[in-house]
């Protein structure tokens, strides 16, 4: 914490380990330095694909690549780039080992994953793209997520992210997508279930003439299998469910993570997510009622949005008011909206989601219908009981596409394009080379191809910038960025298609006829616009970019049916050390818990800024750690850069939403997106969410809210920096006080930040 440039001393000293232990075990030397890694890496390389086919982990077609060619291509020099952070977990939880030796060496991995997504390639062009691939990984460029890099050129290959499925309202379908949810889990992927057909508790049962126990108990049979099958043991099994909020037991599945009631009807390992219709919305507005259903009795309704979900959702609701549907609850909208404010604020669950934004704007709604999001809340594809929705995805490292001019660092566009441009290939890839656990997986996945490309490091663009996340101009880089990597993403796409073909399903498809994702932005404008007087949406349309030319270009195919998704990013955000997808700086200073361990973690930007100004020093180290990593109240620090280093909880959560919508309007699916409210409360909660549905957002993740009160400061001296146990838990309850006459300095804890999943979730990337 004193000197940021120390965790890459670390991680040489850490490579130094790893990589005399590695050459050992393949017998190429028994020591080497880094330099000398130049002329060895290749014979190392060579040896290691030989050495893993033996041992039954590499895909014996990897020998049938050009492997001295490819040796050569490694660029030694790129080991360098890791921070203790990244290279500590890529070494713990992603190398290759056998007998617990990882003999699996950096740029040696990402080889390895280039030349398993390069098998989807011909024969004669596997060598020149694996290297292609290679190159744009392990220049931390782009970073393929975590089951890729798992996975890819093993035995078998699960490359793919995310899996959503829908649950019928039968016993055998209830437990057969538990079965499947274990077979996915096993293989690294994280799990979305749509749990809206399933009928309420008690519905009738006409097969047993009894009545039903409701969704709640199935809920809890899928959050103890997440915990049972753990992903082959690499990381935490990881799941989200969904329910729509007319379902007659939305009010106990908002309380399945409380810490108090019956266990048996609580899922404490489990997310879940709020399906939210427009109707619903506008009710909350109109102050009106709401009615409940249970789905048996309206079986269409899950199925329907716009403007025919609102027509029927009230037929129905004559019907109930007649007595000819039975059992069914009216409640006032504004309750039961506040009950799940209530409870995203008590638990962090179940999050908010956006069913009719979803679909209004899917590419796909011409064959089906998008029933959920994922677990991380940026997929949405349809799902069914025959189709289990796959996703495929990767992220752009948007730092390393600013360039340097006379003017500051601005986006370097044609870098961009041709990242982009690889990167959907790789990701197009995936779709062929993936093994499938599931049959109904692989149906869906090569009917539709959808991958979703997304970025990371937009926090760290913004330092290099000078621009603070709580401004305007923080908004306008969002729109300019994601416009040229949306446009860059689906011109790659078409191109492919010309060389690959179109995805089975591309014909009366959204882009078949022309309407691309800031097209459809105007869907939804004109199902929430009901009069002059009764607007709910507001929504920017400006684009800067040749649309036209591309929407004539699209018309004639497209590779995938959807290209973009913004995913937490959390694990690869960690390895290539850049801030996670479009999150704000966490705290300028805090220890980050995962299955790697305990890391101090401190912002390297705002340490920089203070060297330049000669404000960087030890009663500096102390001072952040006094005030739980902010500069907002150290006097000596100017104001630009308080504003410029403002920490998540010191930025409106407006300004969040603000940039998210302005990426949204360029996606064709959606973006995990946590918001950060300090001090929350219900009005502020109220308005955060309204805010983010008026604006066009597809979902929300994690809200992250914090009291108003805060622990009482006292002097402590402990002499230790990282008072941190092996629970994660702060060994200490009190802060030190720091003192600014640097001869009678106390030594204070660092401030922890959450365990794995929060702040930070690691199960999509």
């Amino acid at each position: 914490e004193q000197e940021p440039n120390y965790s890459y001393v670390t991680a040489r000293l850490l490579l130094d380990t790893m990589r005399n232990v590695a050459l050992k075990f393949l017998d190429v030397t028994a020591y080497a330095s880094q330099q000398d890694m130049i002329g060895l890496y290749a014979m190392a390389f060579e040896a290691y694909v030989h050495k893993g086919i033996e041992l039954q982990l590499i895909d014996p077609l990897l020998a049938d690549f050009d492997l001295p060619r490819l040796g050569q291509a490694i660029v030694a020099d790129r080991d360098y780039q890791f921070t203790y952070l990244g290279l500590q977990t890529l070494f713990d939880r992603y190398f290759l080992h056998a007998d617990d030796v990882r003999f699996e060496l950096p740029q040696a991995f990402f080889m390895r994953v280039a030349m398993g997504l390069a098998l989807g390639e011909a024969k004669t062009e596997r060598d020149t793209r694996a290297i292609e691939f290679y190159h744009l990984l392990s220049s931390f460029d782009y970073m393929s997520s975590t089951p890729t890099l798992f996975n890819a050129g093993t035995l078998r290959p699960q490359l793919s992210s995310c899996y959503l499925t829908t649950v019928p309202d039968d016993l055998f379908g209830i437990y057969s997508a538990v079965r499947d949810n274990a077979m996915l889990s096993k293989w690294a992927g994280g799990l979305g279930n749509d749990w809206t057909p399933v009928r309420a508790l008690g519905a009738y049962i006409k097969g047993t003439n009894g009545r039903s126990q409701g969704v709640v108990p199935f809920l809890k049979v899928a959050n103890d299998t997440a915990v049972a099958v753990n992903q082959g043991g690499k990381r935490k099994g990881a799941l989200c469910a969904y329910l729509e909020t007319w379902h007659l037991d939305i009010e106990e599945f908002l309380e399945l993570r409380k810490n108090t009631g019956d266990d048996r009807r609580r899922t404490h390992d489990m997310n879940t997510a709020n399906w939210v219709p427009d109707l619903f919305m506008k009710r909350v507005f109109d102050d009106a009622d709401w009615t409940l259903f249970s789905p048996n009795n309206v079986p269409d309704l899950h199925d329907l949005y716009g403007k025919a979900f609102e027509k029927r959702y009230m037929e129905y609701e004559d019907k109930a008011r007649a007595g000819e549907i039975k059992p069914v609850k009216t409640i006032k909208a504004k309750e039961l909206w506040r009950k799940m404010l209530s409870m995203l604020f008590e638990t962090g669950h179940p999050w908010i989601t956006f069913k009719d934004a979803c679909n209004l704007r899917s590419p796909q709604q011409h064959c089906g219908v998008v029933h959920s999001s994922n677990l991380c809340t940026e997929i949405t594809l349809n799902t069914s009981v025959d189709e289990i929705a796959v996703c495929n995805l990767g992220s752009i490292n948007l730092v390393n596409h600013l360039k340097l001019t006379p003017q500051g660092y601005q986006l370097d566009v044609p870098k961009l394009q041709r990242s982009v441009s690889i990167a959907i290939r790789m990701l197009d890839n995936v779709i062929d080379i993936n093994y499938y656990a599931v049959p109904q997986a692989q149906q869906s996945n090569f009917k539709h191809r959808p991958v979703g490309l997304g970025i990371m490091g937009f926090q760290d663009a913004l330092y290099l910038q000078k621009i603070a996340y709580a401004s305007d101009e923080a908004i306008n880089f969002a729109d300019q960025s994601m416009e040229a990597i949306s446009y860059f993403a689906i011109e790659a796409s078409h191109q492919l298609s010309q060389e690959r073909g179109s995805y089975e399903t591309f014909n009366g498809s959204l882009w078949n006829q022309g309407i691309l994702p800031i097209d459809s932005l105007q869907l939804l404008i004109n199902n929430r616009r009901e009069s002059a007087e009764r607007n709910f949406i507001n929504v920017n349309t400006h684009q800067t970019l040749d649309w036209d030319s591309l929407r004539t270009r699209v018309r004639k195919g497209l590779r995938n049916s959807n290209l973009l998704a913004i995913a937490p990013t959390a694990t690869i955000a960690n390895i290539v050390g850049v801030s996670q997808s479009i999150e704000p700086t966490y705290q300028n200073l805090y220890v980050k818990s995962n299955l790697s361990g305990e890391f101090t973690v401190i912002n390297p930007h705002l340490v920089n800024a203070l060297k330049a100004l000669n404000l960087w020093d030890n009663v500096m180290v102390n001072d952040l750690k006094y005030f739980d990593g902010s500069i907002q109240q150290i006097d000596r620090i100017p104001a630009q850069l308080k504003a410029l280093f403002a920490t998540a909880f010191e930025i409106d959560a407006k300004w969040l939403v603000e940039c998210a919508s302005r990426r949204q309007k360029w996606i064709d699916q959606a973006q995990s997106l946590n918001l950060y409210i300090k001090e929350a409360n219900g009005k502020k909660l109220d308005i955060t969410y309204r805010m983010a549905w008026l604006l066009g957002l597809k979902t929300t993740y994690y809200l992250r809210a914090i009291a108003a009160t805060s622990t009482e400061k006292s002097t402590v001296n402990t002499n230790t920096l990282n008072a941190v146990n092996h629970h994660g838990v702060n060994t200490l309850s009190a802060k030190s006080t720091v003192s600014n006459n640097e001869t009678n300095l106390t030594a204070a804890p660092v401030p922890l930040a959450c365990a794995i999943d929060n702040p930070d979730c690691e199960a999509c990337q």
